[in-house]
Order: structure tokens, then sequence, then C-alpha cells
């Protein structure tokens, strides 16, 4: 199939142009940054420039690309650890969840396309219920207020792209991405990574959240999966082992060769950060992937965090 990867350049980009392109797929892929076409070529991509906010742009450059599926893969997320860089990512990001994967749709609803994929998260599973959720859980109703925009975004997302009628809309629920070129890396650069090291990142309060993560290869091979085989609906997306941030995290310090994550209590955090980052770290939900494993046939290079951490952090 020919495919459009809006966000190609991004975490996950590199490594969905790498298993398109060796599964025999044509793959247009977009990059905000004119310095990153060469790499995007040197995987097999025929890379586009584009700014995702410019509906003219989008729809030209849709309309000149003839896909017959989009993926939706964009974020602003990358750059700087400090508090401040990251609040205008999710910010930016915010905005290409709402008016990018607007005129995404407007663009590929002119030109035919048959299947519109997108990359939601599921950090923001609703927060009654059992630690671990299925498709059939809901994006949480009543977030903390320095959530809400975010989760909005996310929601609005999910509604426009599996709502459409005129072609499969899949909307993918990701765990938390590791391993080569996100933020949950050995790379120096990594920002997650980068406040591990510095001992920065702590677990807050009891760190009773429940995260379900996802090596980068395995969110890769899912896409691919749902681009071949989805139909409408969601997909969870994460691996086979959901665990409270108090399990996970000091493991992956270890993997990091950093020392162990401090403790702060959730009050102090709540004053310094706001309740969104408590609430992530002290009540969020795990996610069940079996809808995935068993509709699209996707199996995980690492099944659990516990070998990924160790074997393919890169």
């Amino acid at each position: 199939m020919r495919i459009f990867i809006a966000g190609a350049s991004g975490a996950i980009g590199g490594h969905l142009v790498t298993q398109l392109v060796a599964r025999g797929h044509e793959v247009v892929g977009t990059t905000r940054s004119a310095a990153k076409t060469d790499a995007l070529r040197a995987l097999g991509a025929e890379p586009v420039v584009l700014d995702a906010l410019d509906p003219d742009s989008v729809a030209d450059v849709v309309a000149r690309a003839e896909p017959e599926v989009v993926v939706h893969q964009l974020t602003a997320l990358g750059g700087p650890a400090d508090f401040r860089h990251m609040k205008r990512m999710a910010a930016a990001t915010n905005r290409l969840r709402v008016e990018g994967t607007d005129h995404l749709l407007a663009a590929a609803r002119a030109v035919g396309v048959q299947k519109f994929v997108a990359q939601s998260n599921a950090m923001w599973m609703e927060r009654t219920g059992g630690p671990v959720a299925d498709e059939d859980g809901r994006i949480e109703p009543n977030p903390p207020a320095d959530a809400e925009e975010g989760v909005a975004a996310l929601r609005h997302l999910e509604e426009a792209v599996t709502g459409i009628g005129w072609a499969e809309g899949i909307a993918l629920r990701y765990g938390g991405f590791y391993g080569p070129g996100t933020g949950m890396s050995a790379a120096p650069d990594a920002v997650m990574g980068v406040q591990i090291r510095k001992r920065k990142f702590p677990i807050v309060g009891g760190g009773r959240g429940v995260w379900s993560l996802v090596h980068i290869v395995d969110a890769a091979s899912a896409t691919v999966a749902a681009i071949e085989r989805g139909k409408s609906g969601i997909y969870h997306v994460a691996d086979d082992g959901p665990a409270p941030v108090h399990e996970w995290l000091p493991e992956l310090a270890r993997a990091l060769g950093a020392g162990p994550p401090r403790r702060v209590p959730a009050g102090l955090v709540r004053l310094l950060a706001g309740k969104g980052p408590v609430d992530l770290m002290t009540r969020a939900r795990g996610i069940s992937s079996e809808k995935a494993k068993r509709e699209l046939d996707w199996t995980l290079q690492y099944p659990t965090w516990r070998t990924g951490f160790i074997e393919g952090m890169g």
C-alpha cells in the first residue's frame, strides 16, 4: 500500500518507516524540519516537510501523496527536560491532537483514503475499576484541572478518528514508549533518562499508579498490524507487564546505571508541579493488549519491561 505517515521523524516514526518499507509498502513521511529529510530518505521513505497546523499545506501534501492509508503520529514531545519546556511541548501536542487531527482527516477524506490510524495513549484511562483496563474503558471524564486540556485533546482525537464513516478509523492507545529514540532510553539526551540519572524523576507518594509500557519496536509492529489488518475502533498497545511505578521505576534506574529514585510526598509534588503529575504517579491504570494480539495477530518481541530494560534500551 501507499502510506502517508504524519510525524515520521518522531520517536515511533523511524521504526515504523523501517518496518513498513521492509514489508514492501511505499511510504511518504513528514517532518517539521528540513534537516531530517535525508534521514527519512535513508530509511526508504519519500520525505516531505510539513506544518501540520496549516490546513492548506496539509491538504496539498496529502493530495500530492495520494495515499491509501494515513497514519497520524504527530506530537511535539522531545527536547530539554526542564519543566517550562515540557509545558510548551504538552500545549503544542494538544494542538496537534486537535487541529492536526482535523486537518489530516479532512485531507484524507478529500483523496479517498481507505484507512486512518492515529496515536492516542493510555495514561488517562478512567480512574475507576481494577488496575488494568481493556478497550471498553474510557478516557477519564474528570481529570485534574491542570490535565484537562491534554485529556480533552486525547478524547477529541479518539472520537474524531473512530467516528469517521468514510474509511476505517483506528485509534491506538499506546503504553509508555521506551527503547532507542524515545525519552526513556539509554541515550545521553533522552528526556526521561536524563531526569532518572540525575535522580529528578521520583516515586511520588506510594508510587501505586499502574503504568503499561511498550518497547518502541513493538509499538511500531502493532501499528503495522493495525495498518494491514485493523478494523475501526480502539486497540491497546502495551506489553504484558503492567506494574505500579514503585516496582518498575527502580528497575529502570538500575538499567540506566542510575541511583535508586528518590521518594517524594505527593503533597509536595502537588504544590510544585500540580495535581496531574501526582495523579499519573498514584492513580494511573494499566491496559490489556489482548484484543490487538487476537485480532491483529500481533506478537511482542519484548513481552515485558523486565527483559526489555535489560536487552532493548539501545
